[in-house]
C-alpha cells in the first residue's frame, strides 16, 4: 500500500538531494574564496611589516641598502615588494601577496618613535629643592610670604551667579 504522493512523485527525493548537495558546495566554495582572501591580506600585512622594519633598521646605510634588506625580507615570507620609499630613518613600502585568485597590497610604516627624525628635545633641569629647615636670609632671593591658614583664601567678588530666581 502507498501513502501520499502520486504516481509523478517517484524520484522528487533525488532532486531535493541534488539540489541540497549544490548548494552545500556552492557554500562551501564561497565559504574557502573567503578564507584564501583573508590569507592574502594577513600574509601581506606580515610581510610588510617586517619588510618595514628591516627597511628603517637599515635606513642610515642609504635607501639602497634598506630597500634592498626590505625586498629579501619580504620574499622570505612569501611576499613581493611593490614599493619602497625611506626618508631619514622612516620607511613606507607596500607589498603584495597572493593566495589562489586573490592579490592583497598593503602599506606599512616603520621608524623612530613619535616619527623623530628631529632631534630630542633636550629635558629641563631640575631644580634643587631647598634643605629642611633652610630659611631664605639676606640675598638669598626674594624673600615669600607663608602661605594663609585654614579658612584664609581669595574673596569672591559679588556678581550674577546661580541662585534663587524670582
Amino acid at each position: 500500500m502507498r501513502t501520499g504522493g502520486g504516481p509523478g512523485d517517484r524520484g522528487s527525493a533525488s532532486v531535493w538531494a541534488a539540489v541540497a548537495a549544490t548548494a552545500l558546495c556552492a557554500v562551501f566554495a564561497a565559504v574557502l574564496a573567503l578564507g584564501q582572501a583573508v590569507v592574502a591580506r594577513h600574509r601581506a600585512g606580515g610581510g610588510a611589516d617586517l619588510a618595514a622594519l628591516a627597511a628603517a633598521d637599515h635606513a642610515l646605510a642609504g635607501r639602497e641598502a634598506a630597500c634592498r634588506r626590505a625586498r629579501q625580507v619580504a620574499a622570505a615570507q612569501g611576499t613581493r615588494l611593490v614599493r619602497c620609499a625611506v626618508r631619514g630613518e622612516e620607511a613606507d613600502l607596500t607589498a603584495e601577496a597572493a593566495a589562489g585568485p586573490f592579490v592583497a597590497r598593503v602599506r606599512a610604516r616603520a621608524g623612530p618613535v613619535g616619527g623623530a627624525t628631529l632631534p630630542p628635545e633636550p629635558e629641563p633641569e631640575p631644580e634643587p629643592e631647598p634643605e629642611p629647615g633652610a630659611r631664605s636670609g639676606a640675598g638669598a632671593g626674594p624673600e615669600q610670604e607663608p602661605a594663609p591658614g585654614p579658612g584664609v583664601g581669595p574673596v569672591a567678588e559679588p556678581g550674577p551667579g546661580p541662585g534663587p530666581g524670582p
